[in-house]
């Protein structure tokens, strides 16, 4: 009778995603990767179930999260670089703003990575979020960096990186509970992506958590397009050295779309999100205040904020 029970489910799941895609409207790219993909978020998300009934307390996630990011490395900013300084505080600043308007009120914290090769940013459970300066040079204004703080954001608030936490201490049969296991997770597997439906939440809240800050939701929208382009073929056009530097983050290692699903889609999603709650004349956005401290070589703006 055993033997029956996971020929079952797999008809179970087969039928069960036959019924979504007749009701769902088709968004993605149809071929072979977008079935690996399906296999990837039903292994995912059937993973998630088990923790909507064990989930961490607020109070053993952010002791997590605060030890991993104890013993994260070298990970903060320089203290005899006042240019760096002033990105950090920055990024404290617009990412407070922003996550005051999650649900889950943990106690937040924002670090800026003055990498330029780091093209990414990811948040660890219990509140720290972190962005590499290769991310923040491509964007022109604060909404866009609101609208990644804010995704960021969703992640913890939505309980993804919790979820992320406790399915690989099962993997390496871990106890949370003991002084030290946290250790034997690499803080890497934060910086991948999450499933399909997770960064497709995090990227709907984090527009929310935007707005809801007074910050224009095409910052976000521009950016992703930006970065979309990035991760195409160049196709013989010179962009800035933080551009072509991303470029080749983009096309080797994925940087912030190390995931799926497809950055077109994610934009796509976005823009139907802005329809849909009425933000089509949100556009106006503001200067990134660290302009001249990521680009010493052209401290002029480009004036793209409306």
């Amino acid at each position: 009778m055993k033997r029956w029970v996971p020929f079952a489910i797999v008809v179970l799941l087969a039928a069960g995603a036959l019924v979504v895609s007749e009701r769902r409207e088709a968004t993605a790219e149809v071929g072979p990767y977008a079935v690996l993909h399906f296999i990837a978020d039903t292994e995912r998300e059937a993973g998630r179930l088990p923790f909507e009934f064990t989930r961490l307390s607020d109070e053993e996630e952010i002791r997590i999260g605060n030890e991993m990011a104890s013993r994260a490395g070298p990970l903060g900013v320089p203290a005899g670089d006042p240019a760096a300084v002033a990105v950090a505080q920055y990024v404290e600043r617009i990412g407070a703003i922003v996550a005051s308007r999650a649900h889950r009120q943990l106690p937040y914290r924002f670090h800026y990575l003055p990498n330029p090769g780091f093209v990414n940013a990811f948040a660890l459970p219990g509140g720290h979020v972190y962005i590499g300066r290769g991310l923040l040079a491509l964007m022109d204004t604060e909404d866009q960096l609101a609208g990644v703080l804010g995704h960021e954001v969703a992640h913890i608030d939505r309980y993804h990186c919790a979820e992320r936490v406790q399915t690989e201490a099962r993997m390496r049969k871990l106890q949370l509970g003991i002084v030290g296991a946290v250790l034997q997770i690499p803080v890497v597997v934060f910086q991948a992506g999450y499933s399909k439906n997770q960064e497709l939440e995090a990227d709907s809240v984090g527009l929310d958590l935007a707005v809801r800050a007074n910050y224009s939701p095409q910052g976000m929208i521009r950016l992703f397009e930006k970065m979309q382009e990035l991760s195409g073929p160049s196709r013989g056009r010179a962009g800035s050295p933080q551009e072509e530097a991303a470029r080749v983050v983009f096309q080797t290692a994925g940087g912030y779309f190390r995931s799926h699903p497809y950055p077109a889609e994610r934009v796509a999603e976005m823009r139907r999100i802005v329809s849909r709650r009425g933000w089509e004349n949100r556009i106006a956005e503001r200067p990134l205040a660290v302009w001249p401290q990521l680009h010493p070589e052209k401290p002029e703006q480009p004036s793209t904020a409306k």
